[in-house]
């Protein structure tokens, strides 16, 4: 039986500077290029999707990368997809995510429904019927913000409890599970929200129902890109991001027409064009840092991820949750964490065992000051925070 070949985590982290756009050679000149490298951007965390973009941007400004997400017929789309988390993708992939992950969509509103009959006793007809108002309103409208939703609708105005009886027990108002529900299912969207491009007081606007593509053909396009763009990944990696059940993820990695490689951690898949070893340039680029927000997609693009984030550092970097923080990548590889103080500089502290040298410590001063003239004065702090970012913020 022929041997598979073996990629190294050298290989691996080479591939980042180029495919994910993080060396200063292959930065892109428009947020949409930067959906399209990574297939989406995480928006749960409005500021993520400004950060993550200006990361791999020649020249970021968050004039363009608003004006790509809400100006008329934008090459960016928000939706609900993987994981029942928002992303920000290239408009045309959009139908595609919805499709591959429209069981996740039933999930949402299946959640929903049940969540609001356990906490407030709502009935699924008293959920249909505050759904259907809210929908009017919107269309009667053109589009508002939750608050101004629940001005409309008394019935959105109720709370219920978020993780009751633990000590990090909140309140949180109906509407957020009806929009999600409706925002999963592609019937409404986010736009311009009302603030700073920081802001998560998004507006809701009635959505046109995305175009029909069939499941199996959805999965499979899907895995595809995500090998295209991350590969070499296992099994175990695409059943994470994309939050399928184990058949459905080798039935879409089939579909692929993929190549089993090896791995440090068991069988990879590539694409059959991609498996080659990499190539002159790609196989030795040049040296890079790169300051990455909270949930970006490079940071959590895999659910292995010990050849490029040492395993004793996940306790500083990640929430309970599994949120990862702002993070300092050099060479393919998370050294440190950042955050921005309240005077608004940035602070800094690098993980590794030994100093980085001369060259890469300029370059982090380099991407510190890229990242300060990008922000321009704007505070930004995270959704999720992390141990490590609290220190480093306070």
């Amino acid at each position: 039986m022929t041997a598979l070949r073996r990629i190294t985590p050298v290989e691996r982290r080479a591939r980042l500077a180029g495919r994910h756009l993080l060396a200063p050679a292959h930065r892109a000149a428009a947020p949409q290029e930067v959906a399209g490298a990574l297939i989406g951007l995480h928006a749960t965390d409005p500021a993520t999707v400004f950060l993550s973009a200006a990361a791999r941007m020649a020249t970021p400004t968050a004039a363009a990368i608003d004006h790509a997400l809400y100006d008329a017929a934008p090459p960016l789309a928000r939706i609900r997809c993987m994981r029942r988390t928002m992303f920000v993708t290239p408009r045309h992939l959009a139908p595609v995510l919805h499709a591959a992950t429209t069981k996740d969509a039933h999930r949402n509103r299946g959640d929903a429904v049940e969540h609001l009959r356990t906490t407030l006793g709502w009935t699924p007809a008293r959920y249909a019927a505050v759904e259907k108002a809210t929908l009017g309103a919107l269309t009667a409208r053109g589009g508002a913000t939750a608050a101004e939703l629940a001005a409309d609708i008394p019935d959105l105005r109720e709370y219920y409890a978020v993780n009751p009886g633990k000590s990090y027990e909140t309140r949180q108002r109906v509407t957020a599970p009806i929009l999600g529900a409706l925002a999963a299912e592609g019937r409404i969207r986010r736009t311009r929200p009302a603030g700073s491009w920081t802001s998560a007081r998004f507006r809701w606007a009635p959505a046109e129902p995305l175009p029909a593509v069939p499941a199996p053909e959805a999965k499979a396009a899907l895995a595809r890109h995500y090998l295209a763009a991350f590969g070499p990944v296992t099994a175990a990696d695409l059943k994470w991001w994309t939050g399928w059940t184990l058949t459905d993820t080798r039935k879409a990695i089939a579909a692929t027409g993929a190549e089993a490689v090896e791995l440090d951690e068991g069988t990879g898949y590539l694409l059959p064009e991609d498996n080659e070893p990499l190539g002159e340039g790609e196989g030795e680029p040049e040296p890079w840092v790169a300051l990455l927000p909270g949930l970006d997609p490079t940071s959590m693009g895999w659910r292995h991820r010990d050849w490029y984030l040492d395993p004793a550092h996940t306790e500083a970097l990640f929430d309970r949750n599994g949120n990862i923080g702002p993070t300092i990548w050099a060479d393919g590889r998370i050294i440190g964490a950042w955050a921005q103080h309240p005077d608004g500089r940035i602070n800094h502290h690098l993980l590794t065992d030994s100093a980085p040298g001369r060259h890469t410590r300029g370059l982090i001063t380099t991407e510190i000051q890229r990242l300060t003239t990008f922000l321009n004065g704007t505070r930004v702090t995270p959704c999720y925070r992390t141990p490590l970012e609290r220190r480093l913020a306070s």
